[in-house]
């Protein structure tokens, strides 16, 4: 896409070096446009393109074969500002591609070795009773017995990551969703959004079953021993939704990438109202 757009740019400037003044002079809004599209409105080329597009809007002046040079050294210029960003921006979503599909293929493997070997590392907690007795909480069964280092086999449940999966999958969905509003659109083929939302799926799926085993393995204070079912899978919807916290650096690099308009960050002026 990229190579065709450069060959692309390229022919057009060649037609419009070789074609009349009266000829080149209609096309000067559309020049205009992609200038300030690709340009900061400080850059003296930009301006210069202003000025002769100005003049020749208000018939105070015609098009010259100097005024043309300036014209389409500065078009040339935006198109290299245009075609930098977007192979910037196709190389940073293939790289998130890519690493959203490696952390699919890890989190379908944790699913399947947790249904194969669901008492491996069981995503269990072993509360105390007021009797001073043991119990075993899993996502999906609970089983008398066990101790704090041994939990109740019996209580787990091929299907406890998967389920504890789908619902970090479900939760960084919704994460997904409500960053998708900070994020700003793009005019080139590559979509930005939809990469970092596919980023936070498979993310969300493992950051579920990891945060149940940092609770597992005391790496919170305060949080040991979950005493029901429903507090495990609560707590895995905020796991879920935690790795928010992973790909904000990710969100953060993306906006850097797609950069302010040439004209800076729209900014909004209120007026007080006369008293």
């Amino acid at each position: 896409m990229a190579v065709a757009q450069i060959h692309f740019d390229a022919a057009f400037i060649l037609y419009l070096r070789a074609a009349s003044l009266a000829e080149t002079a209609p096309m000067m809004p559309a020049i205009l446009g992609t200038v300030r599209e690709n340009l900061p409105s400080n850059d003296l080329r930009r301006k210069a393109v202003e000025s002769i597009a100005e003049g020749i809007s208000a018939k105070k002046s015609t098009l010259t074969e100097s005024d043309r040079e300036t014209v389409l050294d500065t078009l040339a210029a935006a198109n290299q500002a245009r075609t930098t960003k977007t192979i910037r921006i196709r190389d940073f979503v293939r790289i998130v591609s890519i690493v959203s599909l490696l952390l699919t293929a890890v989190a379908v493997g944790v699913a399947a070795l947790g249904a194969y070997r669901p008492t491996a590392v069981p995503l269990c907690f072993v509360p105390q009773t007021p009797a001073g007795g043991y119990f075993t909480v899993c996502p999906l069964g609970v089983a008398s017995g066990g101790d704090p280092a041994f939990p109740n086999t019996r209580a787990t449940d091929p299907a406890d990551y998967l389920v504890v999966q789908i619902i970090g999958l479900v939760s960084a969905g919704l994460a997904a969703a409500t960053a998708l509003h900070q994020m700003r659109g793009s005019t080139t083929p590559y979509n930005v959004s939809l990469a970092l939302a596919a980023l936070k799926l498979p993310t969300g799926a493992l950051t579920a079953p990891l945060g149940l085993l940092f609770i597992h393995g005391g790496f919170i204070p305060g949080l040991s021993a979950l005493d029901s079912s429903a507090q495990v899978i609560a707590w895995a919807i905020v796991f879920g939704y935690s790795q928010q916290i992973l790909t904000r650096l990710v969100d953060n690099q993306a906006k850097s990438i797609l950069g302010d308009p040439p004209d800076g960050p729209k900014v909004t002026t209120k007026h007080a109202n006369p008293a």
